[in-house]
């Protein structure tokens, strides 16, 4: 009897925000639309560039925690970049694992060269272990 793969694509959140590097953390804060994400996607500023990655912990230990100005502090000056991405045909047993040994709590979903979702561990055990249950 084989398992059954479950792919990042079937639970992936297709909804999250990019923002820009010169972005200020209040503008992109303020212009995210997408909250349950909890993460702001930094766009390319060209095609040999990475995406970068801010989440909203990220933010609080790096502007709130040490009492920085958001109108002040611009996303490029605390994003992760590169963002690690994931390919949305991965089986969800890999993705889990590589969240592990990289300890991420979220990443984005690449296919050629675009962002096209997010994928988080709640994500992965909340919809990913109840589908594969179900």
């Amino acid at each position: 009897m084989s398992k059954k793969v479950i792919r990042v694509r079937e639970i992936m959140k297709t909804e999250f925000d990019m923002v820009e590097g010169m972005s200020t953390v209040a503008d992109a804060l303020e212009k995210m639309r997408y909250v349950d994400t909890k993460t702001l996607i930094v766009n390319k500023r060209h095609d040999d560039d990475e995406y970068g990655i801010v989440t909203l912990s990220g933010i609080a230990r790096n502007v709130l925690a040490v009492d920085r100005s958001p109108e002040r502090t611009n996303i490029y000056e605390i994003m992760t970049k590169p963002a690690l991405t994931v390919h949305p045909d991965m089986d969800i047993r890999y993705c889990a694992r590589m969240f592990v040994h990289f300890r991420l709590t979220r990443a984005p979903v690449e296919e050629s060269g675009k962002v096209i979702g997010i994928i988080s561990v709640s994500d992965l055990v909340l919809k990913g272990m109840l589908n594969k249950v179900g």
